[in-house]
């Protein structure tokens, strides 16, 4: 990829126990030019602290963004995606901090990343795996949510809309204007995806193998669950008459200097 700047997002809340080796094992990818922002959500346990420790050992490669409003998924990788292009990244990953999600896939997606918009790290496409300590319930729910209730509903092609392994072109995130997005947990991966086809954006699915978290507690309440189920309905209605016309064009977007 060049000197191409990558930026890693990564919101946290209670990840202390995986943002070192998660830290690690990032940067024994050996990526130029890629660089980690946390996001973290005020977490009671010293997540951000750790942090802030990472940042010194690694200054100028690691960054922390400590959100002292709302707390949530959306609002945190919405504050991350907007610092990662307000600081020049040509490519965003987002991803969890608990290794569910394994690092080992950034290159790949960096190499699809080449001819698409969004490359997403999928569970539901061929090749792709589930940790194995998944309930059969927890993989019926999941597979039926994704590939069957919210595609069906909003009609995408893309299998796993939930998915939060992803990496972005700047210029995808810059048309899509984050000023729209308004959901939390898993809708909102479901509005970034949804928004990613009406308006026209290459999207491929690359198969991982996708991990049970390795440390800690999920922060998946059923609340979160039902409000993904329910906001479906709320994003076809809202985006209804959305085209690629509708893209939203920037300065930056057109590869002049980014915003200071």
């Amino acid at each position: 990829m060049g000197l191409d700047p990558v930026t890693v997002v990564i919101p946290t809340y209670n990840e202390a126990d995986n943002i070192v080796p998660m830290t690690t094992a990032l940067f024994d990818l050996q990526i130029p030019e890629l660089q980690i922002l946390v996001v973290d959500d005020a977490s009671p346990d010293g997540t951000g602290e750790i942090a802030d420790r990472l940042a010194a050992q690694y200054a100028g490669r690691f960054a922390v963004c400590h959100r002292t409003g709302p707390r949530g998924l959306g609002w945190a990788y919405v504050e991350g995606f907007r610092w990662a292009l307000e600081q020049g990244a040509a490519y965003i990953i987002q991803m969890d901090c608990d290794f569910s999600h394994p690092p080992k896939y950034i290159p790949q997606f960096l190499e699809a990343i080449r001819e698409y918009d969004v490359v997403v790290g999928s569970r539901y496409v061929p090749g792709a795996e589930i940790d194995a300590q998944w309930k059969f319930q927890r993989r019926l729910l999941s597979f039926w949510a994704n590939s069957i209730y919210t595609r069906l509903i909003l009609g995408c092609r893309v299998r796993d809309l939930t998915a939060g392994f992803k990496c972005w072109r700047r210029e995808t995130l810059l048309g899509i204007d984050l000023a729209r997005i308004r959901s939390q947990g898993y809708a909102f991966q479901v509005e970034m995806a949804y928004l990613t086809e009406r308006l026209g954006y290459r999207v491929v699915e690359i198969p991982i193998h996708f991990e049970e978290r390795r440390l800690g507690q999920s922060k998946m309440r059923t609340s979160v669950k039902i409000e993904a189920a329910l906001r479906v309905w709320e994003l076809r209605w809202r985006y209804r008459g959305l085209r690629p016309s509708d893209r939203q064009v920037l300065a930056s977007a057109a590869g002049k200097d980014p915003p200071a």
